[in-house]
């Protein structure tokens, strides 16, 4: 078994891109740019079963800067191999701007213009043809070696109860303190969640610039949530036994682990080397598209666009998604809940609370684990053929200068 001491060593792989990043995926995805146009994708998508071909698309006809922008990153993401756009013909999405930066990439793309080729029928057989030719075409790409410094690992948490935050997160921040000893990348975010931490994780950056940015953003996700009135806690969060939102951050915060925080990203921002970094997923200036993220599976998405090659999603309550283009490794908290949805589970950290395990054991596992699936095994959400993918209007401006200090050094 691969052990977290050696993980330079293991033989990691992965399909190589122009741009030099390798994924651990090939998959051809299929991307509607508006909902009128979500049905014919669907019908593409629907026709390659169980194989490589990921749906997802953007329902707005108006155009967000934010959205186009996560939109590029996902369809150049190391895990796409080729992209087909399925477009209505009068939205606002750049539809050409988005082929051209895929194509940029090196990758193939197409697009079906529903009102240009007859509608339905005409677009589902058209995009159909051209997906097989893509399924095949990248079928006869071979992994390269790939090392632990090109790996990018993001966390988030969902359905936590009064155990995610003793067992699942900080196994999670074990393991992620090693996969940065090996030079990975690794992305935490839910600011919200962090309220109250803000200046522990001060403590933690790699300069006192980005120390200052870190209060600023969650100060801001404070600020934010409070005009909407709504904190970042469920009312299962409280059936699970937590009691307050400062509890929950404290559990959530644990994901971190203990490394220096090098730097803040925000969605569609690129690790520029190996460390740790904050997500910001908080939107810029006053609200004006509702909360932050509607779903657990939107934050993953932000994480998907920054780069992330795998997911860990810790949970106590339970949880069975998973997401498009990216897998995603589901850490359980409860050993009851594993119990429960075994066969949606990847790991058990409920070993922890009952003395079968240790944190660091069920670290040493989740690498092992990351390692597997880097290499090609699947995810119980990816055998079961969970896709999720949720794309909705947001507003950022660029982070500021002092967000990524080892990138300017």
């Amino acid at each position: 078994m691969t052990t977290i001491a050696t993980l330079a060593d293991v033989a990691l792989t992965g399909f190589p891109r122009a741009d030099g990043r390798k994924g651990i995926r090939n998959v051809v995805v299929v991307a509607y740019l508006v909902e009128c146009a979500h049905h014919v994708a669907r019908l593409i998508a629907g026709a390659f079963p169980g194989q490589p071909v990921h749906l997802i698309g953007f329902p707005g006809c108006y155009p967000n800067e934010y959205a186009d922008t996560i939109m590029r990153r996902v369809l150049t993401h190391p895990n796409v191999g080729a992209a087909l756009l399925v477009s209505l013909g009068c939205e606002s999405f750049d539809k050409n701007g988005v082929a051209k930066a895929v194509a940029d990439s090196g990758r193939p793309v197409h697009t079906v213009t529903i009102q240009d080729v007859g509608g339905t029928r005409a677009g589902v057989k058209g995009g159909v043809e051209w997906v097989q030719w893509a399924v095949e075409d990248l079928a006869r790409q071979e992994r390269v070696p790939m090392r632990p410094d090109e790996l990018v690992v993001a966390t988030i948490c969902g359905g936590s109860d009064s155990t995610s935050g003793i067992t699942a997160n900080p196994a999670v921040g074990a393991a992620f303190d090693r996969l940065i000893a090996a030079g990975s990348a690794c992305i935490f975010e839910e600011t919200g969640e962090l309220v109250g931490c803000e200046f522990h994780m001060k403590r933690r950056a790699v300069t006192p610039e980005l120390g200052d940015e870190i209060v600023r953003t969650v100060e801001k996700a404070s600020r934010y949530y409070t005009i909407m009135g709504h904190g970042s806690f469920a009312p299962g969060n409280a059936d699970g036994g937590l009691t307050t939102l400062e509890e929950k951050s404290l559990g959530a915060y644990a994901k971190s682990g203990a490394s220096p925080i090098s730097g803040i990203l925000k969605p569609g921002d690129l690790p520029p080397t190996g460390g740790l970094y904050l997500l910001d997923v908080v939107p810029d200036g006053e609200p004006r598209f509702g909360f932050p993220n509607i779903a657990d599976n939107a934050e993953i998405v932000e994480l998907i666009a920054c780069g992330a090659h795998v997911t860990l999603f810790t949970t106590g309550r339970g949880s069975v998604v998973g997401s498009a283009i990216s897998p995603v490794i589901k850490v359980c908290a409860n050993p009851a809940t594993y119990e429960r949805l075994a066969d949606d589970m990847d790991v058990n950290a409920g070993r922890i609370l009952t003395g079968h395990a240790g944190i660091e054991d069920v670290g040493t596992e989740i690498v092992d684990l990351i390692a597997r699936v880097a290499n090609g095994a699947c995810t119980k959400s990816e055998d079961l053929g969970h896709q999720e993918f949720i794309l909705t209007y947001k507003q950022f401006e660029p982070i500021g200068p002092g967000c990524l200090p080892l990138k300017a050094a």
